[in-house]
């Protein structure tokens, strides 16, 4: 259900502003929505997981949080990240 080091740096690699950058909006929006589509992936064969399925819509809430903030900040940015992550919106 969580993701591997490799796919994590792979995402922080390909949405870091700068070198060394983890903390933007867009690589923490890009992170959680890799561990979203795992976890929506993991409820097709475990319908009745409900523990894990409070723990989906916390994260969801979060990345809607930092999509906000980034859209009041940078209407630019926030389009290229949701054109990039194909997030609909």
């Amino acid at each position: 259900m969580s993701i591997t080091v490799e796919d994590k740096n792979r995402l922080i690699k390909e949405f870091a502003r700068a070198e060394g950058d983890t903390g933007s909006p867009e690589v923490q929006v890009a992170v959680l929505t890799k561990r979203i589509s795992n976890l929506t992936e993991h409820f097709k064969s475990h319908k009745k997981d409900n523990h894990s399925r409070r723990g989906l819509l916390k994260l969801v809430a979060t990345r809607r949080k930092l999509l906000d903030y980034l859209r009041s900040k940078d209407e630019g940015r926030y389009r290229d990240l949701i054109g990039k992550l194909g997030i609909r919106r």
